[in-house]
């Protein structure tokens, strides 16, 4: 569906983007993930050609972006951070205005409207000014308004910014319900959203793709360290260090902040290499002891771990 090669901007001699390449099949719902200027906004107006590409390729369907820029926007709706609408106009008025503008015909734009109005969630307030309305009910406007011509590609530029938990989970099910038809490409800083939301997750940093795949995906291949929580009883932390320490594959140990200070246990979190899970040795070498094992687990590594680990800074 989306073929992207070598995809780089520059803005001066700024690199905002440099040599991405993306394949994104036609029904899929991907998350492009990063920090704030990590180049997710110039590569998604790159893809909708708003922005020329200083070099690269960018290949819809069968149009390339450098030939037939307007075949490819016409396959195309996009949703900024910040919905373009007119404060002024009531909501039935404004999609009215967009679906003249899309050119839809009369037979056709009142049933489209209609639609997008069940499908956005707004018909009970078609028939108030935009400017009127919560964050929340303007980008479902702005949903609509970018749906207006029933593209194949929809391209969402954080959604969900500056909502409310409840907005957030509402804008969220819309998306999906548009990704079971459409391909979707969503930019998002907040991750449980892209985790909950998309099929496969693009992480960028400083311009460049640092990871690929699904949530599942990206889990099992990260590399590193791994951690155990453990929670005893009757125990100092010296002896624990020097016990647990002499566990090959044990790297470090250090106390954990407690839940509760009026707990008298011990709590630790234990450092281990990451080429096995040494919990059965631990367990052993704490039976020998007289200390009470109260907790031992090992922490997940979650879509947040490592999207931490990708995009720190050096």
């Amino acid at each position: 569906m989306i073929h992207v090669e070598g995809l780089t901007k520059y803005y001066g001699d700024l690199c905002a983007v440099n040599q991405i390449d993306l394949d994104i099949p036609k029904g899929e719902i991907m998350g492009l993930l990063g920090p704030n200027g990590a180049g997710k906004t110039t590569t998604l107006r790159m893809l909708t050609g708003f922005l020329r590409p200083t070099s690269g390729s960018i290949r819809v369907k069968e149009f390339t972006a450098q030939e037939e820029p307007l075949e490819i926007k016409k396959l195309i709706g996009y949703l900024p951070e910040s919905a373009p609408l007119y404060q002024d106009m009531l909501v039935y008025d404004y999609l009215s205005y967009v679906a003249d503008i899309r050119q839809l015909k009369k037979d056709r734009k009142q049933s489209r409207i209609e639609q997008l109005a069940d499908l956005c969630g707004i018909r009970e307030v078609m028939h108030r000014p935009i400017g009127e309305l919560s964050k929340g009910y303007k980008q479902r406007v702005g949903l609509a308004h970018s749906m207006m011509s029933d593209p194949e590609i929809l391209i969402v530029d954080e959604a969900t910014s500056g909502l409310d938990p409840n907005q957030i989970v509402e804008i969220r099910d819309i998306i999906r319900r548009i990704g079971k038809e459409k391909t979707v490409i969503l930019s998002t800083h907040i991750l449980s959203e892209a985790e909950a939301t998309c099929d496969r997750i693009v992480i960028i940093n400083r311009g460049k793709i640092v990871a690929d795949g699904s949530t599942e995906t990206l889990i099992r291949s990260a590399s590193g360290d791994f951690f155990i929580h453990s929670s005893l009883q009757g125990a100092q932390f010296d002896s624990v260090k020097s016990e647990l320490g002499s566990i090959d594959g044990v790297l470090d140990i250090a106390p954990r902040k407690k839940d509760r200070e009026e707990d008298d246990a011990l709590d630790i979190k234990i450092t281990c290499r990451a080429d096995g899970d040494i919990r059965e040795k631990i367990y052993r070498k704490i039976k020998e002891t007289d200390w009470v094992l109260l907790e031992l687990h090992r922490e997940t590594k979650t879509l947040e771990n490592i999207f931490r680990e990708l995009t720190r800074e050096n």
